[in-house]
């Protein structure tokens, strides 16, 4: 297994293992000791599964209470995922940084709680997965406008006149006016 880091330090790429032959391929997705071995003492309590249409974009999500750290990939399709700092204390608030995840690449990104999270799908029936580190408490949710250009994200939009968003996410706040953590 390998981690790469990205431009903000806290969110790493991994890229597993992947032993293929003529009958297909086998990958260690998550294995506690070499996680552990890696740095990264981690604990999930839910597996999430979301299955998305070419062009649906999802986020940009986080806990304010609960907050939730997330080992994302995707098992089908290809998808722009996407995290942003939200944490007040950081050097790198604001920024965000966006890596491409497919079946193909087999890479999984973690985000570590204290950023908010969302992805856009590249291909019809992109098949997310992700690893939470804390329940899902609806209550405690908050979402930060996809498109917010105060964050300008680069989403890769060459194939869609507009990404399907849902009404809560079409309503994010600014980050400008958005809940940030200590």
């Amino acid at each position: 297994m390998k981690l790469i880091e990205t431009e903000l330090p806290e969110v790493k790429i991994i890229e597993p293992a992947v032993f293929s032959d003529e009958r297909g391929f086998f990958l260690e997705v998550w294995n506690a000791q070499v996680y552990s071995s890696l740095g990264m003492e981690l604990t999930f309590v839910q597996d999430n599964h979301s299955r998305s249409a070419k062009g649906v974009l999802r986020g940009l999500h986080y806990q304010m209470v609960r907050p939730q750290g997330k080992l994302v990939r995707v098992t089908s399709g290809r998808a722009f995922d996407v995290a942003v700092d939200m944490r007040r204390s950081s050097p790198r608030l604001g920024r965000w940084v966006g890596v491409e995840l497919s079946a193909e690449n087999k890479r999984l990104l973690w985000i570590p709680p204290g950023f908010a999270h969302g992805f856009l799908a590249l291909e019809d029936n992109t098949d997310f997965l992700y690893k939470c580190t804390d329940f899902y408490a609806a209550h405690h949710e908050r979402t930060v406008l996809w498109s917010d250009p105060g964050l300008g994200i680069d989403w890769p939009m060459e194939q869609f006149s507009q990404p399907k968003v849902t009404v809560k996410d079409a309503a994010g706040a600014l980050f400008a006016d958005a809940e940030l953590y200590p």
